[in-house]
């Protein structure tokens, strides 16, 4: 039984695509930032998942939040159902789709983001076709104005600190537990922040051993320290357990805590619990982000500072940290796959000047 992640060289933007031996497709955001231009290092991302998807459609698209680093060019390569100008040609199916309730409640969002919210919309209205994780109250208030009984689409709102439908322990190949987000984010009187109410994922390969992928989007230290503390208030500690890190932000050191740090940003408590403690021997970090810069005074991310502490975590683990942008080389980065069966997870590395294509096999205990 092999299963497959991918991840793509896109700069600080993110996808991530996972491939089940049975041959389910979940795509993680959609971000085509490759411009065509000579010295663009970044992927061309519709033509690289053609490389790997054969079919004309997804099972699972999840935009953990609405921003363009993650919705970029989606609606050139989906066919979307609220509009016939959407569809057609090769454009690829969502058979479900899955949003934060940002998603839906957000006003006055422009380009691609108001597609998307206009695509979740439809579907939402039609009760079919879509998750939408959180429930709050203004959530309630939008399906009464648009008169669709709660009733009627509750079996299709995700909560945080449950399993997604269909993805639970019943699975054969994947479990889906969702951190986030939370419902009273989306409660408070002031403008909804979609990096505080993205969604955030543990998803489970039910092979032996198990290996857990941690999905952390764009959480800051906040966002993860109410994950951690209501994860360990309700003993769920097993839910923040990892074998394989896809990290926030793009190294912002700000995932991390509130201090940049001189040359290591040092992690408030929780969140330096979730990476020490929770993660596994032999674990795997994989950054969605440009390559890390040799200053320490860059205002974007990626951070060295982030990236120190990072690395230090892969030392503590005896395992991995890989930057999308730097794998297998700066020079020529190229899409990163793990190999998850039986035997644990397996880093594919790509061709190398040398000719060789290497593997860093992660061996993993029980």
């Amino acid at each position: 039984m092999n299963h497959f992640i991918n991840a793509f060289p896109l700069g600080n933007a993110d996808t991530t695509l996972i491939r089940l031996n049975s041959g389910k497709l979940l795509l993680i955001d959609y971000a085509n930032t490759y411009t065509g231009e000579k010295d663009d290092r970044r992927c061309d991302l519709p033509v690289e998942l053609d490389k790997l998807v054969e079919t004309d459609s997804y099972d699972v698209v999840i935009f953990t939040h609405a921003d363009m680093d993650h919705v970029q060019g989606f609606a050139s390569y989906f066919h979307l159902e609220h509009a016939e100008k959407y569809q057609g040609g090769d454009r690829k199916k969502i058979n479900e789709l899955w949003v934060p309730a940002q998603v839906i409640l957000e006003e006055g969002c422009e380009d691609e983001t108001r597609i998307l919210r206009t695509e979740a919309r439809h579907r939402l209205r039609n009760k079919k076709g879509i998750r939408v994780f959180s429930n709050p109250d203004k959530l309630k208030g939008w399906l009464e104005k648009e008169k669709v009984a709660f009733s009627d689409v509750e079996h299709l709102i995700v909560n945080a600190g449950t399993t997604v439908p269909g993805w639970g322990a019943t699975n054969p190949e994947l479990e889906i537990f969702a951190h986030a987000p939370f419902a009273y984010t989306f409660d408070a009187n002031t403008e909804i922040n979609r990096n505080d109410a993205c969604i955030v994922l543990q998803a489970t390969f039910n092979n032996l051993p198990k290996t857990k992928f941690l999905l952390l989007a764009d959480a800051d230290s906040e966002l993860l320290h109410s994950i951690i503390d209501l994860s360990e208030r309700f003993d769920n500690h097993h839910r923040l357990n990892w074998d394989i890190v896809h990290l926030p932000h793009h190294m912002s050191y700000l995932s991390l805590g509130p201090e940049k740090g001189k040359e290591k940003t040092e992690p408030v408590d929780p969140v330096r619990r979730l990476y020490e403690d929770y993660g596994q021997e032999k674990s795997l970090l994989i950054s969605p982000s440009c390559p890390v810069p040799d200053s320490y005074d860059t205002i974007q991310p990626p951070h060295r500072q982030a990236y120190n502490y990072y690395a230090s975590v892969a030392d503590l683990k005896n395992g991995e940290l890989q930057v999308t942008m730097e794998f297998p080389a700066e020079a020529n980065p190229r899409p990163m796959e793990v190999t998850i069966n039986n035997y644990g997870l397996t880093l594919v590395k790509a061709i190398v000047a040398g000719g060789f294509t290497t593997e860093r096999k992660i061996p993993q205990a029980g």
